[in-house]
């Protein structure tokens, strides 16, 4: 295969974001640079009106380089291209006879040529282009094929401050560059639903940062790496992540032991959202990210997420909220995590789960079980957000 020098990225939403959209494409450049960090090689990352290029500058990964640039939210398409500074015409014929042959070794193929004449100054219209450019090809070789309908291989010639000479388009993972709508905080779990959440949220361009609620000696430490692994699989997608280790142990206690257990799952998921509001309001977020399914579990009933919701001011992004569990496994795949997600070790809600929760609860009677809790409950909160370990996976 030819080594590609450079490649053209597409994007698709930012060109709809008017006077704004250079901070758009400076926060996908961004992005974009941040990713390459992990190729071995040197890039130049630049934009032009519409489009934003990647060169690389020496020896590089290709392999390695299309798989960075496929974990950019904001990245429509990925084409490696020829990229050439020589405008005159008889040149651009023997550039893209080249390409042809470089790239497809085999030429028993359909093809089509799509010019656009982006520098308006080029005494060449796209038309011209076109029936040129397809000549020269079918001149060089005959075994080819025109099929402006279905072509095996679309030729692609943009003739701008350079002229970019591409036909492959690998797809990114859409979305908008991460930063641009704001910060949430995800509570963030060792299973397989709550990495897929921030995942998707990150998608949107929201900056995601995670808390974990560890319950030693109850979890183990091994329960508590497995979530920083899921963290930094996440991050490759959302960028550096803060995660906020919370003990939770001293609180699981005292709710376990003056609260009625039924009401066990729902009382602990009430404290778990207060407690990441208020690490998430610290942290100027301006949302919270969970990774429930309606029905799939005691606490994910509609009456159950209606009474965690109660406990917190900031609005609750759940993202796979009407999923099937085989489709959150399925996006679990594509991104990587789910094999760690299956790893056999519990965290503190699997744990301390009662052997017959409540299902529908009442918020009035869950709330007169919480008044059992007064005394000692706000200190203990407290103490618990003081004394977070905070962890930058990246």
């Amino acid at each position: 295969m030819m080594l590609y020098q450079s490649f053209l990225i597409k994007y698709a939403e930012i060109g709809t974001k008017g006077k704004n959209r250079y901070l758009f494409e400076d926060a996908l450049m961004k992005q974009i640079r941040h990713a390459l960090k992990e190729v071995d090689g040197v890039f130049a990352v630049t934009k032009e009106f519409g489009r934003i290029y990647v060169e690389a500058k020496g020896e590089y990964d290709f392999e390695d380089t299309v798989a960075a640039l496929k974990r950019v939210f904001g990245v429509a398409w990925i084409c490696p291209m020829f990229q050439i500074e020589e405008k005159d015409f008889d040149n651009l014929k023997r550039e893209a006879v080249d390409y042809i042959d470089q790239v497809y070794p085999d030429k028993n193929l359909t093809f089509k040529v799509d010019s656009r004449r982006a520098d308006k100054k080029y005494p060449v219209t796209s038309e011209q282009m076109n029936r040129d450019l397809g000549e020269a090809v079918l001149t060089a070789f005959p075994q080819m094929k025109v099929d402006v309908h279905h072509p095996q291989v679309m030729l692609r010639v943009e003739v701008r401050n350079m002229v970019n000479i591409y036909s492959q388009m690998i797809p990114g993972p859409g979305g908008m560059p991460v930063g641009t709508n704001g910060k949430a905080m995800l509570l963030l779990s060792g299973g397989i639903d709550s990495p897929v959440a921030g995942y998707m949220v990150a998608k949107r361009g929201v900056k995601v940062e995670a808390v974990y609620f560890h319950a030693p000696p109850y979890t183990s430490e091994r329960a508590k790496q497995k979530v920083v692994d899921l963290a930094r699989l996440v991050s490759r997608y959302s960028g550096p992540m803060r995660l906020h280790v919370v003990n939770f142990t001293d609180i699981q206690l005292y709710i376990y032991d003056q609260c009625p257990h039924e009401e066990l799952t729902i009382i602990m998921r009430r404290y778990m959202m207060r407690i990441a509001e208020m690490i998430g309001k610290e942290s100027e977020c301006l949302a919270l990210i969970t990774g429930e399914s309606i029905g799939q579990v005691a606490s994910q009933t509609v009456q159950s997420l209606a009474a965690t919701n109660e406990v917190c001011t900031m609005p609750v992004f759940r993202p796979v909220i009407g999923f099937d569990k085989q489709e959150i496994v399925d996006i679990a795949e594509k991104i990587g995590t789910y094999e760690t997600s299956i790893e056999p070790f519990e965290d503190c809600c699997t744990i301390f789960v009662a052997k017959h929760p409540v299902t529908k609860p009442n918020v009035k009677v869950i709330r007169r079980s919480e008044e059992k809790l007064t005394e000692k409950i706000d200190d203990m909160v407290r103490t618990a957000v003081d004394t977070r370990e905070i962890l930058v996976c990246s």
